[in-house]
């Protein structure tokens, strides 16, 4: 049934970006329908896990310190623990838990920097930073401090990438390769800071919330699944 649904999703989402493009001549839609589509099915996917009710308690408290955590940092546009903290559920939780942080990260703490269709954008970049930490999880030389620093700083990049689509499209209504240059050079400061504050922040982390998140997991036998 399951798999009949994301079918029916994906058919009815492409018609709808193919409609966006050809008639409506609306590359914004088309990109908005696309991110809403992806964060659908990566949705669907995760809400039929069987899950413990001591895992909805864990990943509900590091959403909500995840909402805190961008909320804390408001007065500055390029430093936010938000990728860390993705990462870091990603990386002990799993994958699914890692981009549900993310995605309910970034759409319940709009609700006071605001919503928009900025939104799906972001839920999805920072929801796929903590499904690739839980990928990656898997390998032991991924738990090292340096390699996981080296993520922080490169999803820092990716996040800052995927909304500068979301910048030129907003702006320009098309977007086309140098549009995205200018925009990605006009961002390479910010972008700069913000994936250097995603490695601090994941060193300062890192160890105190990993040691909690992993006796949690181990004295109580949650998230076996991952």
């Amino acid at each position: 049934m399951r798999g009949h649904v994301q079918r029916w999703l994906l058919m009815l989402g492409a018609a709808g970006m193919l409609l966006c493009v050809v008639w409506l001549q609306n590359t914004l839609a088309a990109s908005v329908l696309m991110v809403l589509l992806t964060c659908g099915v990566m949705l669907l996917r995760i809400e039929h896990r069987a899950w413990q009710a001591g895992e909805l308690v864990v990943l509900a408290v590091l959403v909500a310190m995840t909402v805190a955590g961008r909320l804390a940092f408001a007065w500055t546009q390029s430093i936010k623990p938000v990728a860390a903290l993705v990462i870091l559920t990603g990386l002990y939780l799993g994958r699914e838990s890692g981009f549900l942080c993310g995605a309910l990260g970034a759409l319940l703490s709009n609700c006071y920097f605001g919503q928009g269709m900025w939104t799906p954008f972001q839920m999805l970049s920072w929801g796929l930073i903590g499904y690739g930490a839980g990928i990656l999880a898997r390998y032991a030389w991924f738990h090292r401090l340096p390699v996981l620093l080296l993520y922080g700083a490169l999803s820092g990049i990716f996040f800052s990438l995927v909304m500068d689509i979301w910048t030129v499209l907003s702006a320009q209504g098309e977007i086309t390769l140098a549009r995205y240059g200018a925009a990605i050079l006009t961002a390479a400061p910010v972008t700069a800071v913000y994936a250097v504050s995603n490695a601090a922040f994941l060193l300062v982390l890192t160890k105190p919330i990993g040691r909690r998140l992993t006796r949690i997991c181990t004295k109580y036998g949650l998230f076996t699944q991952t």
